[in-house]
Parts: structure tokens; sequence; C-alpha cells
């Protein structure tokens, strides 16, 4: 009891501090120290008792075996869980695997005492590593101040996050965050933003009010919404749930592992596919072309230097918006801020999701160039010269999308401290040294089995191809690839693959770890896959 009042008082004393010194979601006087990142194996640190919670303290409960199989049941009975199959689970021929409670650094651990390194930072979002008490300490001082505010509203996060990624982004001019609260929900803004800036563009484009079409790519994934689903050219992800809203269309995506052609050669040839695509389709039909600077979930198929550069231009002559996906490669994830960065283009809209805060709350964002935003203004005076230019009404002119937690106050907070993190640490160059090395690594320890077509990736976003054959380029076939995965895991190592993707071709293992993941953890994954491979 004594202990319970103790802990009451310390976190009044921590609320009535905050309330003085926070400033933009941000204690003034809690700069905690970076974590030590050397390259011995180290005993994870206890658990903080203040910050616990009763999940935390399962272990101390008196049955505690009997505790974790009553938790492996309730969660076969009442959990639903995306991408896995749980029949077995459901017949009660097999249990869930014991809950995982705790994470600290690049390691998960779970209620049974196993533990996983994870080689996928989550969902490749776990940028800074599990465990992070700072961001917990704002997200506490941000729900305390301010738990929940309409987007329509300005809070003091919102504002300091959406400059933030303005001056990240160094677009040269100001750009304009709509926050949202996925990925998935950051395309599906960035696609009614292209269609109503085109149907305000009058003046400037008499075919404005035509454009409605959206390009995406073949295997590209761009979420789950139906919208960002449509754009997705994963047939497998669609199977079942068509049919899909009408007006996305496809074409080819940068696939050097398999191309005959040059690097730039075939770089050169997408492009030119893209132009000829929008002239067939009739360029006064389409609003904007959407990619991933690196296509991520379909294989990590890094494109060719010169492929962006020529896209861009490609858009340019035909008046079409560039949509750059980044909900997966920015905020360092490739070894640059965004990926877009390293191909020297300037999108006209750039989404964000997962890096934006690590994961440790749902936030995306749909940014936009000034350009675009200009033309959601309803002043036609000032902006087109006294000249009505949308086809809209004026009362219709602004941006009429919203999305309840979209800026959430808290989120922002913690986004903004990710960032803060992220630059404090120098993570993003952590990122492209710990890719280089996980990249070597992996090319000493499978780079010539008889299984690997190729590995390659940029920083510490990076795809193992597997073949059956390294001549033919045959694909493992799924089982035997999904086997690899499962063997991995068993040894306490989890990768991803590609799984549900396109028909045949889920033979690309992914890798995205946490940027503080240490070399000795590097030489463990590497080593895993060989095993698994050699199984």
């Amino acid at each position: 009891m004594r202990r319970a009042l103790a802990l009451r008082g310390r976190a009044a004393a921590a609320q009535r501090t905050a309330l003085k010194s926070t400033v933009a979601g941000r204690p003034t006087d809690f700069q905690p120290p970076a974590p030590a990142l050397s390259t011995a194996a180290a005993t994870p640190p206890p658990f903080n008792r203040e910050l616990s919670t009763a999940a935390h303290r399962l272990e101390e409960q008196p049955n505690f075996a009997s505790l974790i199989e009553d938790l492996q049941r309730k969660e076969a009975k009442h959990v639903w869980h995306p991408m896995t199959q749980q029949r077995s689970w459901s017949n009660d021929e097999a249990k869930p695997p014991a809950a995982v409670h705790y994470a600290h650094n690049s390691t998960l651990y779970s209620l049974d005492g196993s533990t996983k390194l994870d080689a996928m930072g989550g969902l490749w979002c776990v940028n800074v590593g599990y465990g992070r008490e700072e961001l917990a300490r704002v997200a506490y001082d941000a729900m305390v101040q301010l738990p929940f505010l309409s987007p329509s509203n300005g809070s003091i996060p919102q504002i300091e996050l959406a400059t933030k990624i303005s001056d990240l982004l160094d677009w040269g001019a100001p750009a304009h965050a709509y926050f949202t609260a996925s990925g998935s929900e950051a395309n599906e803004a960035a696609f009614k933003i292209a269609r109503q800036f085109h149907a305000a563009n009058v003046e400037q484009d008499p075919s404005g009010p035509l454009r409605y079409k959206i390009i995406s790519r073949h295997r590209a994934y761009h979420g789950n919404t139906a919208g960002a689903m449509a754009a997705t050219g994963q047939a497998e992800r669609k199977i079942g749930f068509g049919p899909q809203p009408p007006g996305y269309i496809k074409v080819g995506t940068p696939y050097p592992y398999r191309s005959r052609e040059s690097n730039e050669q075939h770089g050169s040839d997408l492009a030119a596919a893209l132009d000829e695509t929008i002239r067939m389709e009739g360029a006064e039909t389409v609003a904007a072309f959407i990619c991933e600077p690196i296509t991520s979930g379909g294989g990590v198929l890094v494109p060719p230097e010169n492929y962006l550069k020529e896209v861009r231009r490609v858009c340019d002559d035909h008046g079409v918006l560039l949509i750059l996906d980044e909900v997966v490669s920015g905020f360092g994830r490739t070894g640059a801020m965004f990926g877009h960065h390293h191909y020297g283009v300037t999108p006209d809209i750039v989404t964000l999701a997962k890096g934006l805060t690590s994961g440790y709350q749902p936030l995306g964002a749909c940014v936009v160039s000034d350009r675009v935003f200009a033309n959601f203004h309803d002043c036609p005076d000032k902006v087109h010269q006294g000249k009505v230019a949308s086809t809209l009404p004026p009362r219709l002119a602004h941006l009429r999308s919203i999305n309840t937690y979209g800026g959430h106050p808290v989120a922002c907070a913690v986004g903004l401290r990710n960032i803060e993190i992220v630059e404090r640490e120098g993570l993003v160059e952590r990122a492209a040294e710990m890719g280089a090395f996980l990249k070597k690594s992996l090319e000493e320890a499978i780079g010539s089995h008889r299984n690997v077509g190729e590995v390659r990736g940029r920083g510490l976003l990076i795809g193992v191809e597997l073949v059956a054959d390294r001549d033919s380029k045959t694909p493992l076939d799924d089982d035997a690839c999904g086997a690899v995965v499962r063997r991995c895991a068993d040894a306490g190592v989890v990768v991803g693959r590609n799984a549900s993707t396109v028909p045949g071709l889920g033979n690309v293992l992914i890798l995205a770890p946490p940027f503080v993941i240490e070399e000795h953890e590097c030489a463990r994954v590497a080593e895993t896959l060989r095993a698994a491979l050699d199984a």
C-alpha cells in the first residue's frame, strides 16, 4: 500500500513538473544519455518498476506457467492476427507462441523466457530500438497536458512536428503536412489531394477535372484501405476482396536482378514504359504516379540511379503529380533521412509513417509541396489573378478529408522526440554504416549459397532473393521459403518475407532491423540464415 501511494505521489509530482516545464510535449530538464552501442552482448536491464505495467509483473504471480497457458487459450479463442493461418490454434492442434511482454534495443522477450532478435524492426518501424523510456515519458507528459485535440485545431507538438518535417525534406520551399494515423491513410489522402489539385487547376490545365487515374507499380504495397489497396501491385493481397475501385493503373517496377539490360538502360526503359502508359490512358485523365523510392514489401527492389530522375521528367512532361511513398524508407531506413534524397528528385507529395514515431505511436503524414497546397486556397483573386479556376464552389475549395486521430498531440510529441533522438545519436549515419556491415556479413555467409540469387539493399533495408537454381534464377518455392523463415524464428531470429504478394515470387527474405543493432547481432543474423538455408 505504501509503495502504491509512493508511486502515485511521484506520478503527481511528475505531472506538475511537466505542466510547468514542458515545451512541445518535451520536459526541458530531461536529457537521458544515449544508449551504449558496444559490440559485446549485454544482459538486458531490469524492468523499470515505476514505469512497469501489470503485464510486466506477471512473472511475480503464483502459478505463472498456468497464466501463460491461459493467455494462449484466450489468444487462440479471441485474437485474429493478420497474415497468419490460425486453424491449428482453433482446433487445439497447437498453441500460439508465448506472448511477448518486453523488448529492449533489438530483442523481444516472451513470457516463457525465450528471446528473439528482431531483424524486422517490428514492421520496418522500430528505428530507434525498443525500450526508449524517453519516448514513454514524453507520451505521458503530452497525454497529461493534452490527451486529445480535434485535428482541425493546432497543438504545439503538431505545429512543431510539421515544421520539422518541412525542414528535413529540404525542398527549397515550405512543405505542408496533413497528419493521419497510418501509412494507408496517408496514401488515401494523397490520392484525394492529387485529384482535387487537378480539379482546382483549370486555369493552368483545362483538362484538370478529367484527371482521376492513379498509376502505380506492380509489386508495390501502398496500404490496406480501399484506394491504397487498389494502388497496391500485389495480387495475393487482393484475391477475395474484389472488385477494386476503378481508376488505378499498373506499370512495371525496377528489378535489376532479373533484367537483361544494363542498370541505366533498365531505368530508362521503365520510365519510357510509364510515358507510354500515360499516353495510352490519355494524359489528360491521369492525376498522379505513386511509387516507393525503393520497393520494400514487394521484395526490396533497388532502382537504377537514373530511374527516379527520368520518372520525374515524364511526370512533368504530362502534368502528372509525383507521389513518393516513404512510409518504409523515411527517417533514415536507407541511410539517408528520406529515400528520395539518394536520387536527387523532389516529389509533389510524400507520404510518411512507421519511422516517424519508430512505432511508439500510430502516426502518418501526407506532405505536399507549396505549389500543390496553393490550389486549396479559396482566394482565387489572389492565387489566380481574379479568375475562378476551380470547378468546385469556393466553399468546397479546401481539403475536406479528416482523420479523427490525425495529428494526435501525443503521437506528434512522440514523433518530434523520436526525430530528435535520430539526429542526436546520428542514427541515420548509423543505419548506413550498419547496413553496409550487415550486407557484407550476409554476402560472406550466404552470398555464394546455391539457393541465394542476390543480396541487395540500401542502408538497413536489405533483401535476400532465394532461388532454386542460381543460373536460371528460378524462384525458390513458397513452402521452402516459409521453412527458412520458420527455422530462423526457431533459432531466435525474426526475419521477414514478401509473402502473400505476387504469385510465385514470394521468395525474398527481408531484413529491416532497428538502427541500434550491433555488429555481433548482424553476424548472428547472417549465421542464422546460413544455418536455416543449409538445414
